[in-house]
């Protein structure tokens, strides 16, 4: 009888999408003590487990057919037979232990299977389970090679990218990621460029980008490890192609917006080191990765090119930059052409004259600095301890409310409201009692750094290496753009006012004047005019140069 056997109740469902119109196992498990409790059958123990049946070696169901072997239990309670078997292995285990009396009953919760049955009615349902199985795993693999061929590739999107939501499964886009899209582009930009290494651009994306994989992912919001950045790096999606299923060979054109092109792609793998590849040299090009076309916003990029002179048989090799012409959403071919890296540069030496002052000039204006300084401090002194008398105020303030709450003589409500109020004053004092002082010598900083720079940008540039190059191409401003061959960049703050208040004859005749005046407060009165224009730096509040 059934009321003898001793029962396992053996619960499964898998992630995969054979099982998403499944119960969860905890519905399973409850819904089959209900139905073990009406019909009186003893269930000796609850196994359950997440595994896909549609391949052999399952752990659990293992175990459980073992431990019924060894006569533990001689029945099984499942929701459906099709939660035991999926494939013709466990199947064929299952039918021949029903009809060696080893197992004595199978209960799902519409029927009751025994060794009496007619063994060929419960393997055409296992049959049906199997079949049914295959079909979907057919028919899935089809939908995923039509959306392949259709240039979408199928899966979980890539690093910057994110998939179509809230449309029919099958059809959704890959769409670029409007946070980290941006990134991962700037990341390629940098490679590029063949001053920074992987290590170096991955610190920069971590911990200056701060970049963090998306939250709803496995191991989301996260920073991108060092393996990733080179698999990112070394995957053809990102100009563009990509090969499903991976191995098989067959490579698909995508319809989604590329981050470089095919070119720039192979050159990353060649400054990666890949095998049979030459490693090419390092700090190849100085400006690539930081200017951008004037007429589609693409990047610029640089390339090199080597001609024989059949005059005198001599080879010679020209560098000149371009634009990369990869601004997928510019509805124009872009008309702009190249520019000798020569022209270039000598542009950039042009801007660095208009904000050059000379040497004794730049003596001068720090004195001037350190003068102006020496007489705030005085007032700076008296600011500062008007903030400490305020602040020692508030706390007084608090210790009073509280004294006053402690007494009754205000309710919860108003002691609260105050204590806020109070709170954020007291907070806001106690940051600016240093920052009067912190301003004040941040500028005094800020401004000798500037003067010196001016006064030696140009023979820094003139005489540098190419990431000195770089370096004084990203101080003298930012957004660089080059359009009809020539370059356009917004000076920052301090050097705009050299450029727009000095012209160079001016600066000269400053420099003359200055070698005739003694070292004394003369000396300094003389160019009393030149003050203001000076100060104008200063309450402008201009960018911190790095």
């Amino acid at each position: 009888m059934v009321s003898q056997v001793k029962y396992i109740l053996y619960a499964r469902k898998s992630s995969e999408s054979e099982d998403r119109q499944v119960q969860s196992i905890e519905s399973q498990i409850q819904e089959l003590q209900l139905i073990a409790k009406k019909t009186g059958i003893k269930i000796i123990d609850i196994l359950q487990e997440s595994k896909s049946a549609k391949a052999p070696g399952r752990p659990i169901f293992n175990s459980m057919i073992e431990r019924i072997n060894n006569g533990e239990a001689s029945g099984i309670i499942c929701w459906k037979l099709d939660r035991l078997t999926r494939n013709p292995v466990d199947g064929g285990a299952i039918s021949w232990m029903l009809q060696g009396n080893i197992l004595q009953n199978i209960k799902t919760i519409d029927r009751d299977y025994y060794p009496g049955d007619n063994v060929l009615l419960m393997s055409v349902e296992m049959g049906m389970a199997n079949q049914y199985l295959r079909d979907l795993s057919t028919n899935v693999k089809r939908g995923l090679k039509t959306k392949a061929q259709a240039g979408w590739m199928p899966g979980e999107a890539k690093a910057g990218y994110m998939n179509e939501k809230g449309v029919e499964k099958g059809t959704s886009k890959i769409l670029k990621d409007p946070i980290r899209y941006p990134i991962i582009q700037k990341m390629f930009d940098l490679m590029l460029t063949g001053i920074y290494t992987a290590p170096q651009i991955i610190e920069k994306l971590n911990n200056e980008w701060g970049y963090k994989t998306p939250i709803k992912k496995k191991n989301g919001g996260k920073p991108m490890s060092r393996s990733a950045i080179y698999r990112i790096l070394a995957d053809p999606f990102y100009y563009g192609r990509y090969e499903y299923p991976a191995g098989s060979g067959n490579w698909y054109q995508g319809k989604h917006d590329p981050i470089i092109t095919e070119a720039d792609f192979w050159l990353i793998q060649e400054m990666l080191g890949k095998k049979g590849q030459p490693r090419p040299q390092k700090h190849y090009f100085p400006f690539t990765g930081m200017i951008r076309c004037g007429e589609c916003g693409a990047m610029i990029t640089a390339s090199k090119k080597t001609k024989n002179n059949k005059t005198n048989n001599k080879i010679r090799t020209y560098t000149y930059y371009h634009c990369t012409k990869r601004k997928t959403d510019y509805p124009h071919h872009c008309s702009q052409q190249a520019i000798d890296v020569k022209d270039l540069e000598t542009q950039i030496e042009d801007m660095l004259l208009k904000i050059s002052i000379p040497e004794d000039f730049k003596n001068w204006a720090v004195k001037y600095i350190d003068e102006v300084n020496d007489n705030e401090i005085e007032t700076r002194d008296g600011i500062r301890q008007s903030q400490q008398q305020t602040y020692n105020s508030i706390e007084k303030q608090l210790d009073n409310l509280t004294q006053m709450r402690i007494k009754d003589q205000i309710d919860d409500q108003e002691y609260n409201s105050q204590r806020e109020k109070l709170k954020i004053e007291r907070e806001t004092l106690n940051k600016n009692l240093g920052f009067t002082e912190e301003r004040a010598d941040n500028w005094r900083e800020l401004m000798k750094k500037t003067f010196d720079f001016s006064c030696y940008a140009h023979y820094w540039f003139k005489d540098g290496d190419l990431e000195t190059k770089k370096a004084i191409l990203s101080t003298i401003g930012w957004n660089p753009t080059l359009n009809d061959k020539k370059l356009n960049i917004s000076l920052q703050k301090p050097f705009e006012i050299i450029s727009n208040n000095f012209s160079p004859s001016q600066l000269e005749n400053f420099r003359l004047e200055l070698a005739k005046i003694p070292e004394n407060k003369e000396r300094t009165d003389d160019f009393a005019s030149v003050r203001p224009i000076m100060r104008t730096g200063r309450d402008s509040n201009p960018r911190p140069l790095p």
